[in-house]
């Protein structure tokens, strides 16, 4: 069986419609689709075929298809449309369900019809509602009134009649003015801009292509057995490449859509557009044309996946942009020649600071490591490249680094690291590790394999403190596991990591189908094939790793765990390892410096302000419905705004990378400080 790559891979996040940022690199310069999806097709077919196939035969649950996956199927595909039942009626559900028990069946057969019929009525529904809207925005809304707007998707019904979908929309409509005004946008300003959101919207759906419905579907249905086995189309395959070898063509820039424009988000560091000067984050691309005298397309309203697919291409050719400065009205034109863009942001990252004294007077240093990904360039490992991008080679250079520049103690940061690849998983432990098991992992077969770091001694033998969150998953939760089962180390950060213990195979469907070297592209499936295990036996599924000393964060709070998504699979145990513990954390220690924090944190302000924002956005999180009285929603807002709370966290986890180097904040701050009490406590033990 040929397979892309054995990897580990992190929660899916969610993303807000408009808001989706991707990196400008190479593949390819297709024209944009500027119509809806025609199909089924005959290449689809033979895609549900092996999809179906793969799913009998290698899925770790091993889990029939049956109507329980047709049921799930049908449910996650509408959900995924129409998450706040604004646009199907109640008799478009009904007319749907007629299908619920049979798309196994279908998919087994190849037929993804469904998926046609359904979307079908979807553009339909959308053309329906921005008309409503364009009269909802013409129309006087009372903001004194006093009445609510329910918040809770799973209670929700669908609408009935037209009349029943028009209130509904009044109040959405009524809700996102007053969101508007309360981020000082308002009048006839804040009417454009919703009028101009949802035309767009619209838009955008309606360029949906064959291969963007076909991954939304087939995906639909490979989450019917786990929330990470899912089918990627042939670009989303491509990216992910690009984002696991950390290097692409292109000009270096990070954009979004918003409101129909493609936005700058990011200037990649050291790419073209970065040397270029002339493009900044906040620039709308209105136009994009090719070579120097190539005609420029209108990008306006276009999907952002085309608008890169313009933008991308080879290095050395030359990209024309139209671009509305921010702050400005009057277009420019820039030409900006595309080059080699290595990702700098998304590699490990490291900055020593001072903290704190050792028992001698002279002050700590502490070498703190922030890791995003597990990244490992798939493609020149297979090629047996020398010196091919790898997340294990660049930590251990940078722990190189800390010892010649005499640094007392290490953070890593795997806050924001989803995962990535299980090799560099097993092989960065081995740096902190002697010989010894890493991990455990076990088959759909129910036979268990372990993992185990072969290179004696460590690369980093000193005091070790390992930084997690609620998005720290996968091959994060295999380190942080590891180090604390061997007691090498503190965890500490969020309450708890993300809960994900299974494994994934990205598997070439054209390959699987046609077993030749150079198959065409048909996309992969990223299946479930294993689940993971620490070495005494515990799987992190839903679980995920307990911190030793839990910080106070918002992020601990998120309903963005696994076990917060759809059908994931049970937590279980297989029998421990036999390995030799280190004992440098024992439940005194523990104890001893987390009296320590609490006591820092009880007197440090920004702490307290967090324990006051975390009260406020449970009680906000656990209301049904919200208030469209002006007076009322405005004070809410102001106190906190439990849905822009919940976006701006993820934000940040998402962009820290956008700085180029490490931040002291109020939170390392007290991370640097528990890593020099434990120091000085492993100091003090080993004078004795």
């Amino acid at each position: 069986m040929k397979s892309i790559g054995l990897s580990l891979y992190g929660p899916r996040r969610a993303v807000v419609v408009g808001m989706l940022a991707v990196v400008i690199g190479l593949t390819g310069l297709a024209a944009p689709v500027a119509a809806e999806p025609t199909g089924p097709t005959q290449s689809e077919r033979h895609i549900a075929l092996a999809v179906s196939s793969l799913l009998r035969r290698e899925h770790l649950t091993k889990h029939a298809i049956d109507d329980e996956i047709s049921q799930r199927c049908e449910t996650i595909f509408l959900k995924m449309l129409d998450p706040w039942k604004l646009y199907f009626y109640q008799s478009d559900i009904d007319a749907f369900d007629k299908y619920k028990n049979d798309l196994d069946d279908m998919v087994k057969r190849g037929d993804v019809s469904f998926a046609y019929l359904v979307f079908k009525t979807f553009l339909a529904r959308i053309d329906e509602r921005v008309k409503m809207v364009e009269e909802l925005l013409s129309s006087e809304h009372d903001f004194a009134a006093d009445e609510e707007m329910s918040i809770d998707k799973e209670a929700m019904a669908w609408s009935k009649t037209p009349q029943e979908a028009r209130e509904r929309w009044r109040k959405r409509i009524k809700y996102d003015l007053l969101l508007l005004k309360a981020d000082k946008t308002e009048g006839q300003a804040a009417l454009d801009k919703l009028r101009q959101r949802y035309r767009s919207f619209a838009k955008r759906m309606h360029q949906t292509d064959n291969d963007e419905l076909l991954e939304m579907f087939l995906t639909s249905f490979t989450s019917a057995f786990d929330p990470h086995t899912t089918y990627m189309s042939p670009a989303s395959v491509e990216n992910f490449e690009i984002a696991m070898k950390l290097e692409l063509e292109g000009i270096g820039a990070s954009l979004q859509s918003i409101d129909g424009y493609t936005v700058v988000n990011k200037i990649v560091p050291g790419g073209a557009a970065d040397k270029d000067g002339r493009l900044k984050p906040e620039d709308k691309i209105v136009a994009v044309g090719q070579d120097e005298q190539g005609e420029s397309v209108d990008v306006v309203d276009m999907k952002l996946s085309e608008v890169v697919k313009l933008i991308r291409g080879k290095e050395g050719t030359t990209v024309r942009l139209t671009v509305i400065p921010v702050g400005s009205t009057e277009s420019k034109v820039y030409s900006i020649r595309r080059a080699k863009i290595e990702l700098k942001d998304s590699e490990a990252k490291a900055k020593v600071f001072e903290s704190g004294r050792k028992p001698d007077g002279s002050p700590c240093k502490i070498g703190v490591i922030d890791l995003p990904s597990f990244y490992m360039d798939m493609s020149g490992a297979r090629r047996g490249l020398p010196d091919y991008k790898s997340t294990t080679r660049d930590v251990r250079a940078i722990l190189e680094d800390f010892k010649k520049n005499g640094v007392d103690a290490v953070v890593l940061d795997l806050r924001r690291n989803g995962g990535g690849s299980l090799t560099e998983a097993i092989n960065l432990t081995g740096l902190f590790i002697g010989e010894g098991p890493v991990v455990q992992v076990k088959d759909a077969d129910g036979r268990v394999q372990p993992y185990f770091d072969l290179e004696p001694g460590m690369a980093w033998a000193g005091p070790l403190i390992v930084l997690t969150s609620k998005f720290s998953a996968s091959a994060s939760e295999i380190l942080a596991g590891a180090i604390q089962d061997y007691g090498r180390g503190l965890i500490v950060g969020d309450h708890a990591t993300h809960g994900k213990g299974t494994v994934q195979s990205l598997l070439d469907l054209g390959q699987q189908l046609f077993r030749v070297p150079n198959a065409p592209p048909m996309g992969a499936l990223k299946i479930t094939m294993q689940q993971f295990y620490r070495p005494l036996g515990e799987s992190t599924q839903r679980r995920g790793v307990l911190a030793d000393i839990e910080l106070p964060a918002l992020t601990t709070h998120l309903d963005v765990a696994e076990a917060d998504l759809d059908f994931p699979l049970p937590f279980d145990q297989v029998e421990p390892m036999k390995f030799k513990a280190y004992g440098y954390v024992s439940p005194a220690i523990i104890e001893q410096l987390r009296r320590q924090s609490d006591q820092r944190i009880a007197q440090t302000e920004k702490f307290q302000q967090v324990r006051k924002n975390i009260s406020r956005y449970l009680d906000q999180k656990a209301r049904k419905s919200i208030s469209l009285n002006e007076e009322k929603f405005l004070k809410e807002r102001a106190e906190v705004n439990a849905e822009k709370e919940e976006e701006k966290k993820i934000e940040e986890l998402n962009n820290s990378s956008n700085q180029n180097t490490i931040e002291r904040d109020y939170y390392l701050d007290e991370v640097l400080a528990i890593t020099a009490d434990y120091l000085n406590l492993r100091l003090v033990a080993q004078a004795k």
